[in-house]
């Protein structure tokens, strides 16, 4: 089993070293063979520098283009590559990379999308009226696709390559959401675990 981990990174050289060094502890103590890709999304700092410097193989994008289209270029390189499994994680230390692990195992149990949820895992830190957004606008997709979904805006997932195929994402925006649509609409498993 070959996986894949992805970070999308715009400006980010505060963080993305950090983050980069815990997940290579992490997956050194597992059976999984893998690899880190980092796409930068036009970033005006070190970004780019930083994750070469940290052997994680590196996307550049000529400019920002936003969330979504650095979604797309993580797809495409997940797709044309040997791995998997793709796991799908911010670069700006929101999650922790120790819960990659269960995020993959739950995919190797056979689940299509697995979802990293931070309101049954616990939120150190979230202004009030996002976490409340975020919680509402949980429920509206939920609602949209009859499916309970307590963390619709996750940037933690998981996802085997069928999947990534299968789903393709139109958005300008709004990418996190259209996949699990799309993924619910298209009869895959999805489970969401608790993260931190």
């Amino acid at each position: 089993m070959k996986i894949l981990i992805s970070i999308p990174a715009y400006n980010e050289e505060k963080s993305l070293g950090n983050i980069i060094r815990e997940i290579k502890i992490v997956m050194r103590k597992t059976k999984y063979t893998y690899k880190i890709n980092v796409v930068d999304d036009g970033s005006t700092d070190n970004t780019a520098e930083i994750a070469k410097k940290e052997e994680a193989d590196v996307i550049i994008h000529p400019k920002n283009y936003g969330l979504a289209e650095t979604f797309r270029t993580e797809l495409k390189e997940f797709i044309k590559s040997d791995c998997n499994i793709m796991v799908h994680i911010d670069a700006d230390a929101q999650y922790l990379p120790s819960d990659i692990p269960r995020l993959i195992k739950e995919v190797e149990n056979g689940y299509d999308l697995v979802l990293g949820d931070r309101f049954s895992g616990g939120i150190e830190h979230m202004p009030m009226i996002k976490k409340l957004g975020n919680i509402a606008f949980s429920k509206v997709i939920s609602n949209i696709i009859q499916y309970k979904i307590n963390d619709a805006q996750t940037g933690f997932r998981a996802f085997n390559k069928e999947l990534a195929k299968s789903v393709p994402i139109t958005s300008s925006h709004t990418y996190t959401q259209e996949q699990i649509i799309r993924a619910v609409k298209e009869k895959f498993k999805i489970k969401e675990i608790p993260v931190k």
